[in-house]
C-alpha cells in the first residue's frame, strides 16, 4: 500500500478513537448534569426558605444600624472583593472564557483595577488567570467536586466571611455563570457582603408564592442576636446556590463541546475515508495504465 493511503489510514484511526473517547466523555458529563439538577432541585426548597425569613426580620430595618465586625457593616469601600466562579479543568468550551472576560469587563465598568481590586477564585482556571495579570489573588478553593457538598462550602464561606469582617475587602461580589438550559448560559454578579436591606428586598421579591410567610415575628433575643446567627446560614445559602449553579453550567458546557468534538471527529473521518478512497482509485488506475503500458510494449 502506498505511504500516502497508510498515512490516511492512520489518520482515520486516530480520528475514531478520539471520537470514543469524547462521546464517552459526553456521556459523563450529561450524568453529572443530571445528577446535580436533581440536586439542586431539593436545594432549593431550603434556600428560598431561609432567603424568606431573612428578608422578613430584615423588614425590622435592623440592618440599618451598622455594626463593626458584623456581615451587615456598610463602611467607605476602598477594596473590593470578587469572588470568581470557573472551573478546574478544560474541555468545557466557551465556559470559563464567558466568565473570566465578563469579570474583567465588570472591573472596569466600575472603575476598579489590580490596585483597589482582591480576587477570590473558585477554581483553579481563575486563580490562574488573574495571577497572570498581577492581580492579587488573597484566596482560592480548587477541586469543588462534580456535585457541591454543604459543608465543602461552608469553608469557603467561613474564609470570605472571616476576611470581610477583617477588613481585607469592604464588599463582596460573587461572579459566576448562571445555568439557563443545556445549550446556553449567562454570567451574573451579585454582591454578597455586606448584606444590605436593599439585597434582601430584591431577595423578597424573588421568593416564590409557595414560600413566602406572613405571619408577624416577635424577636427573642434582639433583632441583632437573631440575625448574627441567621446571615451566616442566608450567605451560605447564597454562596452553596451560586456555585452549584455554576457547577451545573459547567456540565452542561462540557457535555455540548464533546458532543460538538464527536461530531467533528464524525465529519473528518468521513473527508478522510472519502480521500482514502479516491486515494486507492486512483493507485488501482495508475497500476492498471502501467500494465496496459506494458502489454503494448511487448507486442
Amino acid at each position: 500500500m502506498p505511504a500516502s493511503l497508510q498515512d490516511i489510514q492512520r489518520r482515520i484511526g486516530s480520528t475514531k478513537k478520539t471520537g470514543q473517547i469524547t462521546s464517552a466523555m459526553q456521556m459523563v458529563s450529561t450524568a453529572k448534569l443530571n445528577q446535580i439538577q436533581h440536586h439542586t432541585a431539593g436545594y432549593r426548597v431550603y434556600a428560598e426558605k431561609i432567603e424568606s425569613v431573612v428578608a422578613h426580620i430584615a423588614q425590622s430595618n435592623v440592618l440599618a444600624k451598622s455594626q463593626a465586625g458584623s456581615l451587615w457593616a456598610v463602611r467607605e469601600v476602598t477594596k473590593t472583593g470578587i469572588l470568581v466562579v470557573t472551573s478546574d479543568r478544560g474541555l468545557v468550551g466557551s465556559y470559563n472564557s464567558n466568565v473570566l472576560k465578563q469579570t474583567l469587563d465588570f472591573i472596569a465598568s466600575n472603575q476598579l483595577n489590580s490596585e483597589n481590586t482582591v480576587i477570590l477564585a473558585v477554581g483553579g482556571t481563575g486563580a490562574d488567570f488573574f495571577k497572570k495579570r498581577g492581580y492579587k489573588v488573597a484566596y482560592e478553593y480548587r477541586g469543588v467536586s462534580d456535585v457541591p457538598r454543604f459543608n465543602e462550602i461552608r469553608t469557603i464561606v467561613k474564609a470570605v466571611s472571616t476576611m470581610f469582617t477583617n477588613e481585607d475587602y469592604d464588599r463582596l461580589f460573587v461572579a459566576f455563570n448562571h445555568y439557563i438550559n443545556r445549550i446556553s448560559n449567562e454570567f451574573q454578579v451579585h454582591q454578597l457582603f455586606p448584606i444590605t436591606s436593599e439585597s434582601l428586598t430584591k431577595v423578597a421579591e424573588n421568593v416564590t408564592e409557595a414560600t413566602k410567610l406572613t405571619a408577624s415575628y416577635e424577636m427573642d433575643p434582639s433583632p441583632e442576636e437573631i440575625l448574627a446567627a441567621v446571615l451566616p446560614q442566608y450567605a451560605e445559602s447564597v454562596l452553596y446556590g451560586s456555585i452549584l449553579d455554576a457547577k451545573t453550567a459547567e456540565h452542561a458546557a462540557s457535555s455540548n463541546a464533546m458532543s460538538s468534538a464527536s461530531d467533528n471527529a464524525k465529519d473528518v473521518i468521513a473527508h478522510l475515508e472519502l480521500q482514502f478512497n479516491r486515494a486507492r482509485q486512483a493507485a488501482i488506475t495508475t497500476e492498471i495504465t502501467e500494465i496496459t503500458g506494458g502489454m503494448a510494449a511487448l507486442e
